[in-house]
């Protein structure tokens, strides 16, 4: 199996469901004859043509009320927005007609469409450009959103949401794009949706993230593991719909819980979580869910992405918090 970094997965993916399906288009700013602003779609134009591969104006809005008609009439399209930061106009299409369509024309009508956007910090570039507003999207009845953390789950989720008869929001973690490789083998096989992925068992604390944070919660489950802390570390992967039986098993299983995220601390997903937790796991839990988050600002400019963004110590030191109010026994 070839070795994939994560927009080259995500180039595959849309490769080899072009090649599948031709009902599947994509369309965005600069997607076409420069391959999109990370060269996620590079060689689709060459190989699938104009009518497929669809070079758009400057203008968000524009793209997502294309999608939601060309999906509505049997296509399956997917819209590359540059960042995430610059989906705010779409919110109009998304939350307006797109995810309303099924329960709209009770039935008659869907969206199977995709809106890919690059999402997160790391990349030191101004604030609209690094922002990770996935909450915008998760509040939205009818969406589905997606995270992947790594270039296997890129490729089979975004399969999966190309393939799914209703609305997608699929955030790419911008700071993983070439972060690391992985084996990826293009054999059409979809991921479930709406599914959390325990990527690693333990048994004293459960450590829940998704997305460019999960490859920190790695490194801080790594460190723990050093000092005898055995995590079990859950990727979210699906913000929403939410699977929160597989974060509850995990918690009835370690009674502790940090979530992380790199989204602003108010009203986000660990947010929602974390009030799940109390409603249905409490008496599973020796201590308080503590969460690790960015800040309620704007995203800083360049160098003082690191201030704001969680890290390895962020997270260990929120663990070991956890621990004092909760001892391993």
């Amino acid at each position: 199996m070839p070795e994939l970094n994560l927009i080259e997965a995500v180039n595959l993916a849309l490769k080899s469901e072009m090649a599948r399906d031709s009902n599947v288009v994509v369309l965005g700013e600069d997607i076409g004859r420069n391959g999109g602003v990370f060269r996620a779609t590079v060689g689709l134009l060459d190989a699938f043509g104009e009518d497929r591969v669809i070079d758009t104006p400057l203008a968000e809005n524009l793209i997502a009320a294309m999608s939601v008609g060309l999906s509505t009439q049997g296509l399956r399209p997917v819209a590359e927005i540059q960042f995430s930061g610059f989906m705010y106009p779409c919110i109009d299409q998304i939350a307006n007609h797109a995810s309303r369509m099924r329960n709209r024309t009770r039935g008659r009508l869907s969206c199977p469409l995709v809106i890919r956007a690059p999402n997160g910090g790391g990349i030191h570039a101004p604030e609209h450009h690094s922002e990770s507003m996935e909450t915008f999207f998760a509040h939205v009845p009818g969406l589905r959103v997606l995270c992947p953390s790594n270039p296997a789950r890129a490729y089979g989720l975004l399969l999966a949401a190309i393939r799914d008869p209703d609305p997608v929001v699929f955030l790419e973690p911008t700071r993983c794009y070439r972060l690391f490789k992985q084996s990826v083998e293009d054999d059409g096989e979809a991921l479930p949706l709406d599914t959390a992925f325990v990527e690693r068992e333990g048994t004293h604390v459960t450590l829940v993230s998704w997305g460019a944070m999960m490859h920190d919660a790695r490194l801080a489950a790594d460190q723990l593991a050093l000092q005898g802390v055995h995590c079990e570390l859950i990727d979210v992967a699906s913000l929403k719909p939410l699977d929160m039986d597989s974060i509850l098993n995990s918690v009835a299983k370690t009674g502790r819980c940090v979530i992380v995220q790199e989204a602003p601390r108010a009203y986000g997903p660990a947010s929602e979580i974390a009030a799940n937790l109390a409603e249905h796991g409490l008496l599973s839990l020796f201590a308080p869910v503590l969460r690790v988050s960015g800040y309620d600002t704007v995203m800083p400019l360049s160098r003082l992405e690191s201030a704001y963004i969680p890290d390895r110590s962020r997270i260990v030191a929120a663990v070991g918090k956890v621990l004092e109010m909760a001892p391993l026994s």
